[in-house]
């Protein structure tokens, strides 16, 4: 079984000495996804919840719309009959009757931050995919429940605590109570794995619950809490400016620099009270 922290030695230097010490580094390893005989991404992550990973990154990006459509997802390595973790791939099968457009899929992977697709095409993509507008003003949430989530999450990030070197999501609900929490080298696969786990538990559309991201706020996070349903996103760092036009688009309350009992609001302002 692949792990998520590896102990390496180092030198620790303070001031003029320094000394040997065993450091804990977070895992870093490709994933490849697979959609049946299909290789569809090969992502850098942290090993762990790596079902979830493949099940949230094919939701969130607008591939799968439910759990049903889902037959199994596996480790791709077969032997003897059976599926075992050899390598870093994991397989996901489709029912019979679920049919996915593979040249559309394949068309779809260019929403990265130095592409070069204008805005509105990136915005009109995510429409194409079927996403609603979140109702409005539901649910309230309270200022000062805003300014306990990085302490909060903190609290609860045990990979991190041990390395200092992880993104976290995490998702909570109106009154501040942490649901669900997964830790990634990639603030992505963060959200892929923390959406997967709602979408393979048929918890989505997460309408009830605010997503807390320990990273900036990009547009493709925007774009996966709108594919999850999730209507309140809260970043520790800054939202780029397509994730804010987005967020506006959508109904999205998007929140930054949420840290030091301070945060911004720039989209969706109803919501906080």
């Amino acid at each position: 079984m692949n792990r998520p922290i590896l102990t390496v030695p180092v030198q620790k230097v303070e001031g003029d000495s320094s000394a040997p010490f065993q450091d804990l580094l977070a895992v870093e390893e490709p994933l490849e996804i697979r959609l049946g005989d299909k290789s569809i991404s090969i992502t850098m992550r942290t090993p762990g919840h790596d079902f979830e990973l493949a099940a949230g990154f094919l939701f969130s990006e607008g591939i799968l719309n439910d759990a049903a459509q889902i037959r199994e997802i596996h480790w791709s390595h077969i032997e003897n009959g059976n599926p075992r973790q050899l390598g870093n791939s994991v397989t996901v099968e489709l029912n019979p009757d679920v049919e996915v457009d593979l040249d559309r899929l394949e068309r779809h992977f260019y929403t990265t931050s130095s592409c070069g697709v204008c805005g509105k095409a990136s915005i009109e993509a995510i429409e194409m995919q079927g996403c609603p507008l979140l109702p409005r003003n539901a649910p309230r949430v309270e200022s000062s429940i805003v300014h306990g989530l990085p302490e909060t999450l903190r609290r609860a990030q045990p990979v991190f605590d041990r390395t200092g070197g992880l993104h976290a999501a995490a998702l909570f609900s109106p009154d501040g109570t942490l649901q669900l929490l997964r830790e990634d080298v990639g603030r992505h696969n963060a959200v892929d794995k923390l959406i997967g786990a709602e979408m393979l538990a048929r918890h989505t559309p997460l309408g009830r619950s605010l997503m807390f991201v320990s990273s900036r706020a990009s547009f493709e996070l925007v774009q996966k809490a709108l594919m999850a349903g999730i209507p309140i996103l809260a970043a520790v760092g800054a939202p780029s400016s397509l994730a804010v036009e987005t967020a506006q688009r959508f109904n999205l309350t998007l929140l930054g620099f949420v840290r030091d009992s301070r945060f911004n609001i720039y989209s969706g302002a109803s919501r906080i009270q």
